[in-house]
């Protein structure tokens, strides 16, 4: 019988791809998708386990769904990251959930559907509990999709996620993200051209690559590095697909990055020059301590060439404050390098102890309070820069992704420019006519605040004005207008 089915989707891109995939999977058996987690026989939760807070919002979210068993539901699905780590925690003390999916595992979700967990029911005598939900969580995730794999696409049309690879298999001290989805698998050049045509036709302009470490993209593959794939080739041939406008990078890693790359990023014209790498820290002691296997040089120096090569490059970073062994000295080292640096974009995450990494059973922890003032010390380093690099776009010309109505007023649209990620970097607030969401449209930038802009639609037949030959007049009336209200984001 076809089930009625709600899903719940946490986590990071990746996590939302897995979610496509799982609702192509059931959709494809025959069941129903419902908006409301009242309408459903069935209720999934993918969930994520990256860190703390990640974790508390996961098992908040799925103690909420199974509140829905009694006025309705009648299965409760957990998968992702968190049943990946902790299933059987999660068995033993909610007792509600039917079914647990490892990482990997999540393919098997139509067949879970309507089936009764071993034990459902209660055992017989008093202070019984029901019986323990199913466990389907493999020891080592394998598993990577491909074109063919049926998928729903959740979100805007135009603008979709395309996971060139699963898994990871870097050493870093403070990261569970190996053992959550098991080593680094790749997949084929012509798989991941197939995919990406098909999501072309389907009227997707902006095409996002990500995987843990995306630079390492095809290092699994091949015996030797001549018979590897390699992320510059991928982009060549990503950039001869008809119908996509944009192709973005996300999470590069700093040593891995080779001059084939860079030119790749540099000179193909449907490649933003936008460049996600999380750096996490610049102190040789500390990213010794963080397993980086990279000194405080390298990245300097990428950073460097990255300017130098590409032009108008958007460099996007994140970096830890507060892992075990910071001295106030390495953390300064870190302001004064984000103050070199000029980043376009950064986030910022105070450390926490994760179950099973080497960083947790680290000396020289660092005080919940002096990690709280350096993450705000660090961010406010940042907002000033944000801020300076907004102001110079003042006039600026610029193609725009129009994404639909403001989440600041329903009068207003907005979209991103090509330095702009969705969901994780600013936005651009349209005024003077109107545009049809998923097109790109010629914008003239005319305010600025530290991490939106407005800017108002461009005519055709309007002649366009260089902010770098604008008057001084030019410009001090653009600033003069009302300024942007400003919302804090824990993720820039």
């Amino acid at each position: 019988m076809a089930s009625r089915l709600y899903f719940v989707s946490l986590g990071c891109p990746k996590n939302q791809v897995d979610t496509e995939l799982m609702l192509g999977h059931v959709e494809a058996a025959g069941h129903v998708l419902v908006q409301a987690p009242e309408a459903a026989d069935v209720i999934v939760v993918n969930t994520c386990a990256f860190i703390d807070a990640a974790k508390e919002e996961s098992v908040d979210t799925i103690l909420e769904m199974a509140q829905h068993k009694q006025s309705g539901a009648r299965q409760l699905v957990v998968t992702g990251c968190l049943a990946q780590r902790y299933a059987d925690e999660l068995a033993r003390d909610i007792p509600e959930i039917d079914h647990l999916l490892g990482s990997a595992d999540f393919p098997s979700i139509a067949g879970v559907l309507g089936q009764a967990p071993a034990g459902r029911g209660r055992a017989g005598g008093k202070g019984s509990r029901k019986g323990l939900p199913v466990i389907q969580v493999a020891e080592t995730p394998s598993y990577i999709y491909d074109h063919d794999a049926p998928r729903v696409r959740i979100g805007a049309r135009h603008s979709a996620y395309v996971k060139i690879a699963e898994g990871c298999d870097r050493p870093c001290a403070f990261c569970i993200i190996p053992k959550l989805r098991g080593p680094q698998r790749s997949r084929a050049i012509e798989d991941i051209v197939a995919e990406v045509r098909a999501l072309a036709a389907d009227g997707v302009l902006e095409v996002n690559l990500i995987a843990q470490d995306l630079t390492r993209y095809g290092w699994d593959a091949g015996s030797t590095p001549e018979a590897r794939a390699t992320l510059a080739q991928l982009l060549r041939a990503l950039g001869r697909v008809d119908g996509v406008a944009w192709i973005r990078l996300h999470y590069t890693f700093p040593s891995a990055f080779d001059d084939e790359l860079i030119d790749a990023i540099a000179s193909e014209p449907k490649v933003v020059k936008y460049v996600d790498v999380p750096l996490q820290h610049i102190s040789d002691p500390m990213l010794k301590r963080m397993r980086r296997g990279h000194s405080g040089r390298v990245t300097r120096e990428l950073v460097a060439k990255l300017r130098a090569r590409i032009d108008d490059v958007v460099l996007r970073t994140t970096f830890i404050v507060g892992h075990p062994g910071e001295t106030a000295a390495e953390f300064d080292e870190l302001c004064a390098f984000v103050k070199w640096a000029e980043f376009d974009r950064v986030a910022a995450f105070r450390y926490s102890d994760e179950d099973g990494v080497r960083s947790a059973e680290m000396q020289g922890k660092v005080s919940d309070d002096i990690a709280a003032r350096r993450y705000a010390k660090l961010m406010s380093i940042q907002r000033k820069i944000a801020h300076e690099l907004n102001q110079k776009l003042l006039l600026r010309e610029m193609d725009v992704l129009v994404e639909g109505t403001s989440d600041e007023h329903e009068y207003v649209l907005m979209g991103r420019h090509a330095g702009q990620a969705p969901e994780i970097d600013g936005q651009v607030y349209l005024s003077g006519g109107d545009a049809t969401p998923g097109t790109l449209r010629r914008v003239r930038i005319t305010q600025a605040s530290d991490y939106d802009l407005v800017g108002e639609l461009f005519p055709e037949d309007a002649a366009p004005v260089d902010a770098t030959s604008a008057s001084p007049t030019q410009l001090k009336r653009a600033r003069a207008r009302l300024a942007l209200r400003v919302v804090p984001s824990a993720y820039r």
